[in-house]
């Protein structure tokens, strides 16, 4: 159960990073093979350095993406450095100068300036996660210091893993005008084996995204939901020692207590606490009948409506957050706050806020015998 858990958290697990894992995940492959294969439709990489789960979203939603970056380019970047990679052989060793004349010479679109702050910014920012993924690692020199100048000489090697960092397509790419062309639910293949897929599709939403939103009488997914639950809740509990939660409009895997995933909420972050916070203010005023749901339980407001809410709400609970949120100016406090629910899909934003239902489902409050976050110590 935990090597499952390990395997959806991590895009390599390397042998010589964590041999007892990696050993692991051997030896209990067997037990969790049927869910990855038949319920979610990945392939298990397993190569004698390292092993792979090849993941695939149900659907493409906005909040996935690479954490680490926030720029276009960063991409662009990352992407040709894995072209770059692909001549050089395990424990290869290159300068940095190299990726530098290689990106500049394929750039796409817009000429690459090095003598660019931001430009190095974000090369060393597409460095760093390579480092982090084990694509690359670092043999001399201090990358940080190419962003101050663009001089800077650092040794790196190729592990070889880059080779395996985007997953295989079974259509010839170059053929594609659009992502839309690389989605799953393209081609002949998919009218033939529908509802298998549809099955793959569903499995793997509950499994990466927050929540699954029910579309209303068309919609397949939230129908293949409430029709197999109990074989899904089933699934979810023998495999993960999750919980399936089905209201009338969103379905979500709940977290075994004390699972802790890079990307998830509530955590220890910050921000975490102010969103549950935010999450109780608004339940409290739509069951005060301060704030109305649309008959999709949805609730629109406007951007100042919003601010205003998130003003009334640092006056008296901000005292209890950390530093870091008690000081941050309304305007900047606003804007992360909307930028972290949206990841989590509890907001939408256009010319107003939709408040999603999520917000009403994960709601906390300081304890009852703690006064210090709230105004006048009431």
């Amino acid at each position: 159960m935990e090597e499952l858990k390990k395997l959806l958290e991590n895009y390599f697990i390397v042998k010589d990073k964590d041999k007892e894992l990696y050993y692991g995940i051997k030896d209990h492959y067997k037990n969790f093979k049927t869910f990855i294969r038949d319920k979610l439709g990945y392939e298990l990489l397993m190569r004698g350095d390292f092993i792979k789960l090849e993941k695939r979203p149900g659907i493409p939603e906005g909040w996935m993406g690479i954490d680490e970056f926030d720029q276009i380019r960063e991409y662009i970047f990352f992407m040709l450095l894995l072209i770059f990679l692909e001549d050089k052989n395990k424990e290869e060793q290159f300068l940095l100068s190299h990726v530098t004349e290689f990106i500049a010479a394929n750039s796409i679109g817009e000429k690459v300036d090095w003598t660019d702050y931001q430009t190095r910014r974000s090369l060393i920012k597409v460095m760093k996660f390579a480092i982090s993924q084990n694509i690359i690692l670092i043999n001399d020199g201090e990358e940080n210091e190419f962003t101050k100048d663009n001089s800077t000489e650092v040794l790196y090697e190729s592990t070889g893993l880059s080779k395996y960092m985007v997953r295989n397509f079974s259509i010839d790419i170059m053929r594609c005008k659009s992502y839309k062309d690389l989605e799953e639910d393209h081609g002949e293949f998919i009218d033939k084996e529908r509802g298998f897929l549809r099955k793959n599709r569903v499995y793997r939403r509950l499994m990466l995204s927050p929540i699954v939103y029910n579309e209303g009488a068309e919609d397949e997914d939230y129908g293949y939901i409430k029709n197999y639950r109990n074989i899904i809740e089933e699934d979810f509990r023998k495999y993960l020692n999750w919980s399936l939660h089905v209201h009338r409009n969103g379905a979500l895997a709940i977290l075994r207590e004390g699972d802790r995933f890079k990307k998830s909420f509530p955590s220890s972050l910050g921000i975490s606490d102010v969103v549950l916070h935010l999450n109780k203010s608004i339940f409290d005023r739509v069951k005060d009948g301060k704030l109305h749901r649309k008959t999709n339980d949805v609730i629109n407001m406007t951007k100042e409506e919003f601010k205003e809410m998130v003003k009334d709400l640092k006056e008296e609970m901000g005292q209890g957050w950390s530093k870091e949120y008690r000081e941050r100016s309304l305007e900047r406090l606003t804007k992360d706050l909307l930028e972290y629910m949206k990841s989590f899909c509890m907001v939408h934003i256009d010319t107003e806020i939709h408040i999603y239902p999520l917000v009403g489902k994960i709601i906390g409050d300081y304890p009852s015998d703690y006064a210090g976050g709230k105004k006048n110590g009431k």
